[in-house]
């Protein structure tokens, strides 16, 4: 599994710490938000919702340079339009992942 990292937020922050924090703080912020909406709408069978919230997940998985897991949620995220829930494990990981990286922060 990939490791989450802040290669990309340091690309746009262009060596400026302040933007920098502020973009961490961002995704610290909204993750955790945005992860529990995933589940309670998984837990709903709405695949439309859960297709929405894997969509904003999505700019967090990206933004801490995680391309694999990108194109994972970017699949699933197209699978769930059509009610298709077969990645559903290994996004699970990636939330995990992420998770973890952030308590770690």
């Amino acid at each position: 599994m990939e490791t989450p990292n802040l290669k990309v937020i340091q690309q746009y922050a262009q060596g400026d710490a302040e933007t920098e924090k502020i973009l961490l703080d961002i995704v610290i912020e909204e993750f955790p938000e945005e992860k529990e909406n995933y589940y309670l709408h998984l837990e709903a069978k709405d695949s439309k919702k859960t297709q929405e919230a894997v969509h904003k997940i999505k700019h967090k998985i990206s933004i801490l340079g995680l391309e694999k897991s990108y194109e994972i949620a970017n699949t699933y995220e197209a699978n769930l339009l059509e009610n298709n829930f077969d990645l559903q494990n290994e996004f699970h990981q990636i939330l995990e992942n992420i998770t973890s990286f952030i308590a770690s922060l």
